[in-house]
C-alpha cells in the first residue's frame, strides 16, 4: 500500500467506508483535533515515569480512536462500526477522577508550565477542549448521535487538568 494515493490533491479526503469530504468540513476539522489530542497524549505517556498513569494514557488513546472512527463515519454507516464509546468508558474516567482528586486539592487559575509533563497535559486538555466544541458543533447538526462521546470528551480534560497537576507535584 502506497502512502501517497494522490486523491486528497484536490482538497478532499475519504471518510471511514469511503465518502469524500472537503478536507475542511466540520468533520474532518473534529478528526483533526482527536487525532492531534492523541499525539500530545503519546508524548504525555512517554514523559511519565508511573506505570499506572501511562496505562491510564493508554486506555484514553485507545478510547480517542473509538471516537475518532465514530467522528469519522457519515450517520448512515455508523451501524458498521465493531465498537462505539459508551457509559462504561466514562465511568472508568470518572474513577480515575476520583482516585486523582482524593490525592490532591484542585488549585484554581494555574498558570501552566511549571515543568515539561504538566505543559503536556495542559496542551492535551486543550486540544481535547478543542475537539470537544467541534463534535458539539456536529452533534448539535445531527451529524454525531451519540451523546456519550461529549460526555467523555468533557470528563476527559478534567482528567487531564488534574494529571497536570499532579505532575506538579513531582
Amino acid at each position: 500500500m502506497n502512502i501517497s494515493t494522490k486523491t486528497g490533491d484536490c482538497g478532499r479526503t475519504s471518510l471511514l467506508y469511503g465518502r469524500r469530504v472537503k478536507k475542511d468540513s466540520l468533520r474532518i476539522e473534529a478528526c483533526g483535533a482527536l487525532d492531534e489530542l492523541n499525539s500530545f497524549l503519546g508524548l504525555c505517556k512517554n514523559s511519565l515515569k508511573d506505570r499506572a498513569s501511562k496505562e491510564i494514557i493508554i486506555k484514553v488513546q485507545n478510547n480517542i480512536f473509538i471516537i475518532g472512527s465514530e467522528v469519522a463515519c457519515s450517520g448512515r454507516d455508523s451501524f458498521k462500526l465493531r465498537k462505539k464509546t459508551g457509559k462504561n468508558d466514562t465511568k472508568a474516567l470518572e474513577a480515575f477522577i476520583e482516585r486523582l482528586e482524593k490525592r490532591q486539592g484542585v488549585r484554581k487559575f494555574i498558570l501552566p508550565g511549571s515543568n515539561a509533563i504538566s505543559a503536556y497535559f495542559d496542551i492535551a486538555r486543550t486540544v481535547a477542549r478543542r475537539a470537544e466544541r467541534r463534535i458539539v458543533t456536529l452533534s448539535n447538526k445531527g451529524q454525531i448521535k451519540n451523546k456519550t462521546i461529549l460526555i467523555y470528551l468533557n470528563r476527559l480534560s478534567d482528567l487531564l487538568f488534574l494529571m497536570a497537576r499532579s505532575s506538579e507535584k513531582k
